[in-house]
Formats: C-alpha cells, structure tokens, sequence
C-alpha cells in the first residue's frame, strides 16, 4: 500500500478524530469499537492496514480504564494485521499525576501505561500538555510532546487587557510563567497547602493582584477545588475579577457545580477531552480546538517533516 496515512479512533473523542480527518483530507478509517455485555471491549479494524502508517487518535479521558484498554487492544489489532508503523495520539494521558512514588508502596502508574503502548507495538507517540515533561522519559519510543499555548495565548490576547497570570500552585509556576513571559504580563502565584488527594487549601498570594483582572491557569481542571478556592483567594486579596484557562477539563465529580458557585467568570479549555453534557451546559466554560495542531503534527510525523518547527 506504500506510505499512506490512516486516522483511526476509538470511543473517547470521536469528533476530535473527525476534525483532524477533515484537516488531513480523508476520512476516519474504519474500526468496530464497542463492548460484550460482561463489559469486555472489542475491537475489529475494518479495513486493510498493511503497511500503513496509523494513527489512533485517544485520550484515555472517563472512563479511563475503558479507553486505555480500547487503545491498547486497537494498537494489538493492528500490529497484528502489519501496519507499518502504529503512533498513539493522547491529547490528555491519563494516569499522567501518578508519574512518581510519592509514599512508600505505590506505584508509577504512568510509566506503566507507557510500557503497555510500546507492548503492543505503538511506536510513536503525540500528546499535548502532559502533567510532567519526564513523562516523555518512560518511553523508550519517540514521543512528541505539543502544546495547547499557541491555542490559548491567542484567545487571551483577543479578550483580556490588563491582566496577570496567576499559578493556582507553586507546580504550576514554570507553565504559567512561560504564559506570562509570551504575553508580556505580570505573574502571580498562589501558595496552596494539600491535606488530602483532590482536596486543596489556598493560603495566600505571591504578588500584587490588586484592582486587577486575574488568570488563573493550570494544565488541567478536575475536580476544580485548587481553582475555586484559588479564585475567592484573589478577591480576597483585592483582584477586580477572576477568569481561568486550562488544556485539559478532566471536571470529574462536583467540578461544574463549584464553577457554577464560585466567583470564576470564565474558564477556557480545549478539545483534548470531551465534555461532559452537564459542563456543556455551563455558561462560564468555552471551548477551544487544538484539533488543527495535532493534525499538523500527524501530517509532518507522517511526512518525515520537523514538529517542534510548529512551536518556533
């Protein structure tokens, strides 16, 4: 078949694959996605990929178990039936906060994920923001790592005059400084202590945020305490208003109802995760594409052409 490009998918993001199809000018290949009734996920790839250079495009997203084994059993699936060369595209890597022992006898849960992609022959890999860089380390793989900056500093510049960015935690500075950096604005930075997993506690703020508007931003909104309580610290010092911005709403369990209920305006995502219908239906959340930058990384993967170009 030479080299041609395939764009297959599974059930997390459907309509992200589409777009990056439509980008790419094909359509999205064929492949019988769904579960047996104990639960047990199969997959047929519908069409001949001899030879092929494919790409799966999923974000191993909720529920994650579920998409992780539908990428890992389609890569098997592929590797099977001869693909030439199988890349995983994870616009948001799952397991991606457990990237270290952080107690005693606890696992590395993403560097497993990375040994079960390179298992069943994935051999190149795209993502986009990943919670570490180091990430990039447990593969012995290519992985090229993009990110949803260019996407949203242009959605800033569009909306916001005379703002500041602010990093929600002191592990966040270096991301929310590089944001400040590109758009020439001051940098704030609230000081959180964490009691317990998912629970967080802002204490107080690292610069001035007086009489000004505020942007709070992260690599990832999940269950949005860091956030809602980052926001009522800004008003507590003195911010004018509070707008966030994320790559990835993860907005598991009570997230939509504390935006709702917290001062936050505005909080700006991307496409990498699909919403869930009760945050679609949330006034303060609006969506942007990263769709187009994954396509064009998977056109210049495909084409042998430089990625990081694209960041210059």
């Amino acid at each position: 078949m030479g080299n041609v490009m395939k764009i297959f998918s599974g059930n997390a993001n459907y309509p992200m694959a589409e777009e990056i199809a439509d980008y790419l000018g094909i359509g999205v290949s064929r492949a019988d996605v769904r579960k047996f009734s104990d639960g047990e996920i199969f997959i047929e790839i519908r069409e001949n990929v001899r030879g092929t250079d494919s790409f799966i495009i999923q974000p191993t997203c909720t529920p994650v178990n579920d998409h992780l084994m539908e990428l890992v059993i389609m890569a098997d699936a592929m590797r099977r039936a001869s693909a030439r060369r199988i890349t995983a595209v994870l616009p948001y890597y799952g397991y991606a906060r457990q990237d270290r022992k952080v107690a005693p006898r606890v696992p590395i849960s993403a560097k497993v994920v990375a040994e079960m992609l390179m298992v069943v022959g994935v051999r190149r890999v795209l993502c986009m923001d990943l919670h570490a860089g180091q990430i990039q380390g447990f593969f012995n793989i290519p992985v090229d790592h993009l990110y949803a900056a260019p996407v949203l500093i242009d959605h800033i510049r569009e909306h916001f005059e005379d703002f500041i960015m602010v990093s929600p935690d002191a592990g966040g500075v270096e991301r929310t400084r590089a944001f400040a950096k590109r758009l020439n604005c001051g940098l704030a930075i609230i000081d959180k202590r964490r009691d317990k997993p998912n629970q967080s506690e802002a204490m107080h703020v690292i610069g001035d945020v007086t009489d000004k508007v505020t942007i709070l931003m992260d690599d990832m909104v999940d269950t949005a305490g860091t956030l809602c309580n980052g926001a009522q610290t800004l008003l507590d010092h003195g911010a004018r208003e509070v707008h966030a911005c994320c790559s990835h709403p993860v907005l598991s369990g009570p997230a939509v109802d504390r935006l709702n209920a917290s001062p936050i305006k505005s909080l700006v995502v991307t496409n990498t995760i699909p919403l869930q219908e009760n945050a679609r239906n949330c006034g303060k959340i609006q969506v942007l594409s990263v769709s187009t930058l994954l396509a064009e990384a998977i056109k210049r993967i495909h084409n042998e052409d430089s990625v990081s170009s694209l960041f210059v």
